[in-house]
C-alpha cells in the first residue's frame, strides 16, 4: 500500500492517535457486546419472519454501549469493540431468517424440533457467519481506506461515539420505548383490545353476478360472485416503528403491492372464480369466503409475486454493477500485498494474519464438505456445491462489502445475492440429475451459507470503518467478531424455533403462517423446489416476471419492495405505512416550528431510537409470548374475551401516534447548539 509520502495525500487521523494505548478488548465490553448481539439479533429474527424487514442494529448498539459502558467509566475503544459485537446478531438474524425456514417450507427437513434441526440450522449460520469474517477480512484494507466509499452508517456510528455523553443521553428514547412497545403488545395478547381486524365485503352477488363473453345477446354467460376480505392495519409497535424508520416513500411502495394484492388481485379472482371456489367447501360448513381468500392469496398471488421479486433483485444488481465491480476490483488488488508491506503497519493497521486466514477458510471448506453431504445425503454434488459455495462466497461478501459502504448494510440486497447463488446452485443440482429433496437440500444450503456469510461481511466492513475512523485495533475487532458469530450462531436457532413452535401451538402451520409469512425464505424454497423439484407454478411466475418487467419500465423505484408488498399479509404493509404517515406528520410539525438543521438532526434522531425500542420492545415480548404458548393457559389471562378493535385498538394506535409524533420534538433543543450526527438506519 502506498504511503503518503509517496501519494502526497493527507495521512488520516483516528480519533484516538495510533501510538497511544488505551483499554480495548477488554471482558466486560466484549460481554455487553454479546448480550447486545443475543437480543439485538433475536429482535431482528422476531421482526423480519413477520415483516420481512430487519433494522440495522449499529445506532441502537452504539448508544447501549456507551450508556452502560460510562457507568464504569469506560474507554471510546471499549465502546467500540462492544457495539463491534453487539450489531453482528443482526447480520447474521437477516441470513438465517432468509433462508433457514425455506427447508422446513420446501420440507427438505421432516421438523424444526431440536433433534431434526438445531446442530444443522447452528452449523449452517456459524459456518457461513464465520466465513463472511474470513472473506471480507481478505479485502477490508483497500475498502476502509477508500475516499470513494462514503460509509453513511459507519461515519454516523463513529460520530457518536465521538459526541459522548450527548449520544449517551439518547438513550432515554431508547430505553423508555423498549418498555412502551413491550407492555402495548402484552396489552394486546392478554386481551385489552384487539391488534387486528378484518373487514369482509361482496364482490358482485353470488348466484346472481354474471359475466357476458360477447356482445349483447350471446349466449356465453360466466357466472361469477364471490366474497373478499380485507385488513384494517395490526396495532403493532414494531410495524409502527419500521414504518418510522424507512419513512414514508418507502413505506407507500411496499403498502402499493398490499394494495395490488388485496385490492386488485384477491378481489378480481374471487369475482371470476366464485361459484367455482364455493365446491371446494364442505357441505355441511358456511361459507367461508375469508378462508378462500387467503387461499387465493396464498397460491395464486404470491408466485406472482415470487417473479415480481426475482426481477427486482436483479434489477437491484444490474443498477449496482459499476460499484459491484469497482469492490471487486479493490478486493483483489488488496490481496497483492506483500509481507513487507504489511509488516510496516502500526497498531491501527495490523489485522489478522492472512495466512490465518487462509487456513481458517480452508478449514471451513473442509467441514461445509461434510455438512452439506449429511443435509443432503449426496457426495460428489455436495462437495461441487461447496466448491460454489466458496466462489460466488467470496465473491459476494465482498460485493455486499462495497454496497455497505456505498448505501449501508440496512439497503444492502442480501436477498438479491442469495437469490444469485440459489439459481447458480439450483442449475448445477439439474445438470447433475440431482433432484427431489436431496437437492433442494443441497441448494438451500449453499444459498443459506452465502447468505449468512454477505451479511455478515457487510456489517464486520461497516465496523472496521467505525474502527478506522475511531483509532481502533482491526486485529482486536476480529477477534470480537469472531466470537460475537460464535455465540450468535449457537443461540440463533431457539428464537427461530420458539416462533415456529408457538405459531403451531396457536393453531398456524409455523414458517409461512400469515402471522410468521417469512417472505424471502419462502421465495428460496419456492424457487428450489420449482427448479430442483418441479414443483414451480410457472405460469404464475412468468406473469410476476412480466409484472416486475412493467415496473422498472414504469420506473418504479423498488419493484422488489412493492413484490414483498403482494407477499406480505396487508395488515403488515398497512401498519408500516401508517408509521410512515407518523414519520411525515413528525416532520411536517418540526418544519411548522420552524426547527434550524441541528434541531431537526436531534429529532430525526430521537425519533429513530424511540422507533428503534418500540420494535425491540414487542421483538422481546413476542418471544416472551411464544414462550407462554408452553405454559398453563392461567398464565396468558385475558382481559376481554372478545376484545375490541374499533374502541380498543383505534385508542391504542391514537396514543401510539401522539407518541412517536411528539416525544421526537421534544429532543430540539436550543438552536444555537451544534448539531448531532444524524441516525443512518
Amino acid at each position: 500500500m502506498s504511503t503518503p509520502a509517496n501519494t502526497g495525500e493527507k495521512k488520516h487521523q483516528p480519533f484516538v492517535p495510533e501510538n497511544m494505548e488505551m483499554k480495548e478488548f477488554t471482558l466486560r465490553a466484549v460481554v455487553l457486546g454479546l448480550f447486545m448481539t443475543v437480543i439485538l439479533g433475536a429482535a431482528n429474527a422476531y421482526l423480519g419472519l413477520r415483516a420481512g424487514i430487519t433494522i440495522a442494529a449499529t445506532y441502537p448498539a452504539a448508544v447501549i454501549g456507551m450508556a452502560v459502558l460510562r457507568v464504569w467509566k469506560g474507554t471510546v475503544l471499549e465502546e467500540n469493540i462492544a457495539r463491534t459485537s453487539g450489531t453482528i446478531g443482526e447480520g447474521i438474524a437477516a441470513g438465517a431468517i432468509f433462508t433457514i425456514p425455506a427447508f422446513l417450507i420446501a420440507k427438505a427437513w421432516p421438523s424444526f424440533r431440536p433433534a431434526d434441526a438445531y446442530w444443522k440450522t447452528t452449523a449452517l449460520i456459524m459456518v457461513g457467519s464465520v466465513l463472511g469474517v474470513l472473506f471480507i477480512s481478505l479485502v477490508r484494507r483497500g475498502m476502509v481506506e477508500d475516499p470513494e466509499l462514503p460509509f453513511p452508517e459507519s461515519v454516523a456510528a463513529g460520530e457518536i461515539h465521538k459526541a459522548g455523553r450527548r449520544g449517551a443521553q439518547a438513550a432515554k428514547y431508547l430505553f423508555w420505548n423498549v418498555g412502551i412497545g413491550g407492555l402495548v403488545y402484552m396489552l394486546g395478547r392478554f386481551g385489552l383490545f384487539a391488534a387486528d381486524k378484518d373487514i369482509h365485503f361482496n364482490v358482485g352477488t353470488l348466484g346472481h353476478s354474471q359475466l357476458r363473453l360477447g356482445a349483447a345477446g350471446d349466449p356465453n354467460i360466466l357466472a361469477a360472485g364471490g366474497a373478499s376480505t380485507v385488513a384494517a392495519p395490526s396495532v403493532s409497535p414494531a410495524y409502527l416503528g419500521v414504518g418510522y424508520i424507512i419513512g414514508l416513500r418507502l413505506a407507500s411502495i411496499q403498502f402499493a403491492g398490499g394494495v395490488l394484492a388485496w385490492g386488485l388481485l384477491v378481489p378480481l379472482l374471487i369475482f371470476f372464480m366464485g361459484p367455482q371456489l364455493r365446491t371446494y367447501l364442505p357441505a355441511d360448513t358456511p361459507d367461508n369466503w375469508a378462508g378462500m381468500s387467503v387461499v387465493v392469496w396464498r397460491f395464486i398471488v404470491r408466485p406472482i409475486a415470487v417473479g415480481g421479486m426475482l426481477v427486482g433483485a436483479a434489477y437491484t444488481l444490474l443498477r449496482m454493477r459499476k460499484s459491484l465491480t469497482a469492490g471487486l476490483g479493490r478486493a483483489f488488488a488488496d490481496l497483492r500485498q506483500t509481507d513487507e508491506q504489511q509488516a510496516k503497519l502500526v497498531r491501527t493497521e495490523r489485522y489478522m494474519s492472512s495466512k490465518v486466514v487462509f487456513a481458517l477458510i480452508a478449514l471451513m471448506f473442509v467441514l461445509m464438505c461434510f455438512l452439506y453431504i449429511h443435509i443432503s445425503g449426496l457426495r460428489l454434488p455436495a462437495i461441487l456445491a461447496a466448491v460454489v459455495m466458496l466462489i460466488v462466497g467470496f465473491f459476494f461478501a465482498a460485493v455486499s462489502g462495497s454496497l455497505c459502504g456505498f448505501i449501508g448494510s440496512s439497503n444492502n440486497p442480501v436477498s438479491g445475492l442469495t437469490l444469485s447463488t440459489l439459481l447458480i446452485a439450483a442449475l448445477l443440482m439439474v445438470s447433475l440429475g440431482v433432484s427431489g429433496r436431496s437437492g433442494v437440500a443441497a441448494v438451500l444450503g449453499v444459498a443459506a451459507v452465502v447468505c449468512v456469510s454477505s451479511s455478515v461481511a457487510g456489517e464486520l466492513l461497516q465496523d472496521f470503518k467505525v474502527g478506522y475512523i475511531l483509532g481502533g485495533t482491526p486485529r482486536r475487532i476480529q477477534m470480537a467478531e469472531l466470537i460475537a458469530v460464535v455465540v450468535a450462531s449457537l443461540v440463533m436457532y431457539f428464537p427461530l424455533m420458539l416462533l415456529h413452535e408457538a405459531n403451531i401451538r396457536a393453531g398456524g402451520i409455523g414458517f409461512g403462517d400469515r402471522q410468521l409469512s417469512a417472505p424471502q425464505a419462502g421465495l428460496m424454497a419456492t424457487l428450489a423446489q420449482g427448479i430442483v423439484g418441479g414443483d414451480m407454478p410457472w405460469p404464475l411466475v412468468v406473469v410476476g416476471i412480466f409484472f416486475g418487467i412493467a415496473m422498472i419500465m414504469m420506473q418504479v423505484r423498488s419493484p422488489m419492495l412493492v413484490a414483498v408488498g403482494m407477499y406480505l399479509p396487508f395488515e403488515t404493509t398497512f401498519a408500516i405505512f401508517i408509521g410512515g404517515l407518523f414519520r411525515s406528520a413528525g416532520d411536517w410539525l418540526a418544519k411548522r416550528r420552524g426547527l434550524n438543521e441541528a434541531q431537526s438532526a436531534r429529532v430525526e434522531n430521537a425519533g429513530v431510537l424511540a422507533a428503534s425500542g418500540l420494535i425491540a420492545g414487542e421483538a422481546v415480548l413476542g418471544l416472551v409470548w411464544a414462550g407462554l404458548q408452553f405454559a398453563p393457559k392461567w398464565a396468558r389471562p385475558q382481559f376481554f374475551s372478545d376484545p375490541s378493535y374499533l374502541i380498543g385498538g383505534m385508542v391504542m394506535m391514537a396514543l401510539l401516534a401522539a407518541l412517536m409524533i411528539w416525544l421526537p420534538l421534544t429532543a430540539a433543543g436550543d438552536p444555537s447548539e451544534p448539531a448531532p450526527p444524524t441516525a443512518m438506519m
